[in-house]
């Protein structure tokens, strides 16, 4: 296939004196019948070249799809005298949300059948849900689109029926006030879509009466509105990737102004919760790793925050949970999650104790001040995922649910290890990886998949996929790098991979990939990486850095226009994200982002098989950044390897919506690399 280079005059972009030609400037226009023509031809390539695994691509939707329990259901909480579920009905793609008052013995009453709001539609996903707090009404956000714009609709639960009252083109998050008729919500700005404004309405008013009682004026900034644990507070969150501030009002009193909790500060990081006559908050003042503190809430400033749990060097504090009789904290130490549990007695704390090498752990549903459980989720790239009640008094857990394997699972086969890598600056990156044991080869002919995101502080967990069976049981080896730009090792693992350390993301994972080489868990011919969204900048980051080092890439939703992007503020997430990538207005930044940028740095060479997918509806990665770098990789590649692209021409950043309808995008993804290890019939 051809690069479409004629289709139009090149654009001439200049920065700070410097100049840079983009021939495929043009795709930005969404509206251009030359652009989806182009895109309907890359999607046509592409299902000819994999034309003769079509049918293995059926199978192996088949495979995976059947190893997921198709009548599931999710492990009941309770709360505000009910228990709350979803569960899923054989063939259908959407959940059904449920509820059984006092006992799960109770009848069962259907909230929202999503399969019944979906039908006939491509696309259709809901996102937040909220019952009032008297529980007669739901409030439930849809995007029937997947450019998570979302329409808010309410719902009877006495009659079954639908309100008159509906909000669009909102965020889809918002939260009840206590007298059950008021709700705030968010709403984004409608070119940009960062939520910038917090507006109260009433049921049974018009849209045209709705009081904006907040407004983000800093375009660093977005925000959004929550309750608090006890339910006595909402919040209004204002973030910047650097800075916090909160706002708040008690929930009964929801005409009241909001009052700031403690103003911004640049490098001041907080999020609170309330219990009793305290705000407790977990914040970075004077704490890299993060600490808890509490505040009064007659005066909630910075200078009244006391330390419950200091700071240290080497532990990363996440998260918190409030009860009445404990803290429960999540914590990362040396990579892995610990869960501990403080009485606020003073007697000893504990922590809960895990067995795999490497995992991940995480507190999960907890909506219940008065109770002596604690309900936690675990998991490991060999352990199925798993629901547990923990009696945090008498130090026993009881499992709940653990994900179903369905045709069978033998842990036994599979093996999981954490081995480490040096990085070029002398730093240990740590690599998560599995694979069936009767199927491994330590010589260095196992095909290999490495995956890594490696941005925005987002630690990538080592989980367990039943997807990714199909994967080991054809013998791949599948790793996870930990690589800095991530939270994995600490606050200082994202910091050192940021701004103008942002290549260390990529150099890390380059030593990743080498030391699996040089420890013959695999070689070159038989090596490929997959990353999506910033995991794609990665992708193509490394490509051009060290395309003699993979047989074949993947890069999902890959953000890889960095420059052009980051000066473009009309596009969504830009403003949001200079503290991230940093501001190409300045010169510094500027000349950093145009050394890395996978589109900008394209040259004439030789590059390993590359498979590209999209969203012609995303959001957060407009669909023009990866379909003008796979068209400038057309025109200058030197080699025959295979170049593809698929753009959803239905859906957007997380592509195709329902529960299976997604999997047949992993299955083409998978048969990409079996078709290179030549594993497809």
């Amino acid at each position: 296939m051809k690069s479409p280079i004629a289709a139009k005059k090149p654009e001439i972009l200049e920065t700070h004196g410097h100049q840079r030609i983009d021939n495929y400037f043009w795709m930005r226009d969404r509206e251009n019948p030359s652009v989806i023509e182009y895109l309907n031809e890359e999607n046509a390539f592409l299902k000819e070249n994999l034309k003769h695994t079509e049918e293995f691509q059926k199978a192996l939707f088949e495979e995976i799809k059947g190893r997921i329990k198709e009548d599931d259901q999710s492990v009941p909480y309770f709360k505000s005298g009910y228990y709350w579920y979803a569960r899923y009905e054989k063939g259908a793609e959407y959940p059904i949300y449920c509820r059984k008052a006092s006992s799960l013995e109770h009848p069962e009453e259907i909230l929202l059948n999503v399969n019944q709001l979906a039908e006939g539609k491509s696309y259709y996903q809901v996102g937040g849900t909220s019952s009032s707090p008297n529980q007669n009404l739901l409030a439930f956000a849809a995007d029937e689109v997947g450019r998570r714009i979302y329409t808010i609709y309410f719902k009877d639960l006495t009659t079954g029926e639908l309100l008159e009252d509906s909000i669009p083109n909102v965020t889809g998050n918002l939260t009840w006030a206590a007298d059950n008729q008021t709700i705030f919500y968010s709403k984004q700005d409608p070119e940009t879509l960062r939520a910038h404004r917090i507006y109260q309405h009433v049921l049974g008013t018009s849209l045209e009466q709705d009081r904006l009682v907040f407004e983000e004026t800093d375009e660093e900034f977005s925000c959004h509105v929550v309750s608090t644990k006890s339910e006595e507070y909402i919040f209004i969150h204002s973030e910047s990737t650097i800075s916090s501030e909160i706002r708040f009002i008690k929930s009964d009193q929801p005409n009241k102004e909001f009052q700031l909790l403690q103003k911004r500060i640049p490098h001041l990081e907080y999020a609170a919760d309330h219990y009793d006559d305290y705000f407790w908050i977990r914040t970075n003042n004077h704490a890299q790793n993060f600490k808890v503190v509490k505040a009064p809430i007659s005066s909630p400033s910075i200078e009244h925050w006391e330390d419950v749990i200091p700071h240290r060097e080497n532990v990363l504090l996440e998260d918190f949970e409030l009860f009445s009789h404990y803290l429960v904290t999540q914590e990362r130490s040396n990579g892995l999650v610990q869960v501990l549990v403080k009485p606020w007695d003073g007697s000893p704390g504990h922590q809960l104790e895990f067995d795999d090498e490497t995992y991940t752990a995480w507190i999960s549903t907890n909506p219940e001040f008065n109770t002596e459980t604690l309900r936690f989720g675990y998991n490991s790239l060999v352990s199925p995922s798993s629901i547990y009640d923990y009696h945090m008094a008498l130090q026993t857990k009881t499992l709940l649910k653990q994900q179903e394997v369905v045709g069978g699972y033998d842990q036994s086969q599979y093996h999981s290890a954490r081995i480490w890598a040096k990085a070029p600056d002398g730093v240990m990156v740590p690599i998560s990886l599995v694979y069936k044991k009767e199927l491994f080869q330590p010589d260095g002919s196992s095909p290999l998949l490495l995956y890594a995101y490696g941005s925005y502080g987002f630690s990538t967990e080592a989980y367990f996929s039943s997807s990714r069976l199909s994967l080991l049981d054809r013998g791949f080896v599948f790793a996870i790098a930990h690589i800095r730009g991530g939270e994995d090792m600490g606050r200082h693992w994202y910091e050192d991979g940021k701004m103008l350390k942002k290549k260390n993301t990529f150099t890390d994972f380059i030593a990743c990939a080498e030391h699996l080489i040089e420890e013959k868990y695999t070689s070159t011919p038989h090596l490929y990486a997959m990353g999506g969204s910033a995991g794609g900048l990665l992708m193509g980051a490394v490509m051009n850095m060290r395309p003699d080092l993979f047989h074949g890439l993947i890069a999902s939703v890959p953000f890889v226009d960095v420059v052009s992007t980051m000066l473009d503020e009309s596009i969504p997430l830009t403003t949001g994200e200079f503290q991230e990538w940093g501001n190409p207005k300045e010169k510094e930044y500027y000349d950093y982002m145009l050394s890395y940028s996978p589109y900008d740095n394209v040259t004439a060479k030789d590059y390993p098989n590359l498979l590209v997918t999209s969203g012609l509806h995303d959001s957060q990665v407009q669909y023009w950044e990866p379909t003008k770098w796979v068209a400038k990789l057309r025109e200058l590649k030197t080699d025959n390897n295979l170049l593809l692209l698929h753009t959803n021409m239905d859906a957007g950043h997380g592509g195709a919506s329902g529960r299976f309808n997604s999997l047949k995008e992993l299955a083409m993804e998978y048969t990409f690399l079996f078709h290179l290890e030549k594993i497809v019939p």
